[in-house]
């Protein structure tokens, strides 16, 4: 018994060791053709157990201590309630917009959350229940129970997951998200709301009540924007403008003062919106975000502390947390770097896939993208390769990315970029933030990303104002300049093969207009679809490649 608790510690120990010496520094580069897959170099048994608790995470967020926790059977109550309960006539009084959700499958929904069908699932599609238990009703909503509580909240994948015709694919960006439209909603509305009433209206309990009054209070400190369009993220100016409401002392302590007067912060009407970006991009990366702005720091730790701040925690008590759950931020951390993308042949057959005009668009790949996107060595190379069934033969053997992430400026919109200026130094002089070695520094330009999985990731650019590859490849006087990101369930309606994304024109589902917050305008602030077109053109400025040559192109990509 005394040699097994020994073994136990030594392997424990070694673990421990692993996972305090990772390096987020500024300084760090991974070597080309390498990544970081296995995050903390364990078994390949070990690996998949630490990725199955971070799918739990991402499922219900594990940060206990969050600032906004929604009671959540008093939810149930609410909307279970007719018209004439008081709290419903009240917020339809407070609200713009009477609210058509008629259960909580309804709110989930309207959300672009997917429920968890993994028991159907094999390889990279299953996630596993939490506690193993198929009582997670929708992705990413979880409970948390606080003081005898449950109280709801939105996990990681919220945003870091989408049903790609009729799969969820966890680490695909939302292609529909709305969690900054239901915090605002919310955040005009719950303030306002008085805790008796809520206490009455709904029967809730004591434990239920001081929730509600803690989420309130949270909520005058922060702030919020509506997305330009739908499919973006507003989460970059949800923080700057919470930090507006705060002290500028080291911890960002509350103000009553600056909850009602905040300072002035450019990011009120500047236009920052972009979109989540992949999970299975970050082992390649040595910086995160699209702008390339995080140059060093945990992107786990990072995420959980602009996402509270913007939640209106405490962040001497986040602080704390986080200290005393490493173990818990480590398997969030692992199971985003394990992620996987998909493949072509995960959802078409593999005949869809013309391998000779593909490895003619290999050749202008490399010609015109490989200098910014890096390499993709294929299994086609492979001296044996000639009698490997297609799903065989298309796979990408090794990505050859670049020893430090890069920042380039091709052209495309300026918008997020530049926000990073109008709060980075108050973020870096957080104490929190220097605990966790986490340095902003603004760029100019954002990060050519690996093209793993692109097939899926439409649209495309930072801002999502590319709906499709065709797009892409066209001069940018020709690309589309209104579209609609509409869902992704049906690949025969929702979906154009051929260029890869969304359907445009005359293509596009009529039933897709009805819903004008998916609308996408071109000409609006921050929308911009201009740039990243140098590289189809010869230096007289004519067109390098034909239409053909450019078609090839697309075949390569849906290889990626």
């Amino acid at each position: 018994m005394h040699w097994f608790l020994g073994l136990f510690f030594l392997v424990f120990s070694i673990q421990a060791e692993n996972f305090n010496q990772l390096d987020w520094s500024e300084n760090y580069r991974l070597p080309v053709g390498d990544n970081r897959k296995n995050l903390f170099s364990v078994s390949d048994e070990e690996l998949l157990e630490l990725k199955e608790k971070g799918y739990v995470h991402a499922q219900v967020y594990p940060v206990e201590i969050t600032g906004l926790l929604i009671p959540y059977q008093p939810l149930i109550t609410f909307l279970n309630a007719d018209t004439t309960n008081p709290l419903k006539k009240l917020f339809y009084e407070l609200s713009k917009e009477v609210s058509g959700f008629k259960s909580e499958r309804e709110l989930y929904e309207w959300m672009n959350l997917h429920p968890n069908k993994s028991e159907n699932e094999t390889g990279i599609f299953k996630i596993p229940y939490p506690n193993g238990k198929r009582d997670q009703f929708y992705i990413s909503a979880g409970l948390i129970n606080r003081h005898g509580a449950d109280g709801l909240t939105f996990s990681c994948f919220n945003c870091h997951s989408n049903n790609l015709f009729g799969k969820v694919v966890p680490g695909l960006p939302n292609k529909r998200p709305r969690a900054n439209e239901f915090f605002h909603k919310a955040l005009g509305i719950v303030p306002f709301i008085p805790s008796k009433l809520f206490q009455k209206s709904v029967n809730a309990t004591e434990a239920e009540t001081y929730m509600f009054q803690r989420t309130k209070s949270n909520l005058t400190s922060t702030a919020s924007l509506v997305p330009s369009v739908l499919g973006l993220d507003t989460s970059l100016s949800q923080v700057a403008l919470s930090l507006s409401k705060r002290n500028l002392d080291e911890y960002a302590t509350k103000s009553k003062m600056l909850e009602v007067m905040p300072r002035k912060n450019e990011l009120k009407t500047h236009v920052a919106d972009s979109k989540p970006l992949p999970w299975w991009n970050v082992k390649y990366k040595t910086r995160w975000l699209a702008d390339g702005s995080i140059v060093s720091g945990n992107p786990v730790l990072t995420n959980i502390l602009w996402n509270e701040i913007g939640r209106g925690s405490d962040l001497v008590e986040l602080e704390k947390w986080m200290q005393e759950n490493e173990q818990k931020i480590n398997e969030l951390a692992a199971a985003v770097f394990a992620t996987e993308a998909p493949v072509w042949t995960d959802f078409f057959p593999e005949e869809s896939i013309d391998v000779s005009k593909a490895k003619r668009g290999e050749l202008v790949f490399i010609e015109s993208c490989k200098k910014c996107h890096g390499e993709y060595e294929k299994a086609w190379s492979q001296t044996d390769s000639e009698h490997l069934p297609v799903t065989e033969l298309i796979k990408t053997t090794k990505v050859k990315y670049f020893e430090k992430t890069p920042v380039k400026d091709v052209g495309t919109d300026p918008g997020r970029y530049q926000g990073m200026k109008y709060f980075s130094e108050r973020l870096n002089s957080l104490a929190i933030s220097k605990w966790m070695k986490t340095k902003v520094v603004p760029q100019e330009g954002y990060v050519p990303p690996p093209l793993v999985g692109i097939f899926a990731r439409y649209p495309y650019f930072h801002n999502n104002s590319i709906p499709n590859l065709c797009a892409l490849i066209s001069p940018p006087d020709k690309r589309p300049t209104v579209f609609v990101q509409g869902p992704s369930l049906n690949a025969k309606t929702d979906f154009d093969f051929e260029c890869v994304g969304y359907p445009v024109g005359n293509k596009i589902p009529l039933s897709w207009w009805k819903d004008e917050t998916a609308i996408y305008k071109t000409a609006k602030k921050g929308l911009s679809n201009q740039g990243h077109y140098k590289m189809f053109l010869k230096e007289t400025g004519e067109e390098k490649y034909t239409l053909a040559q450019k078609m090839d192109l697309i075949e390569f990509l849906k290889t990626l």
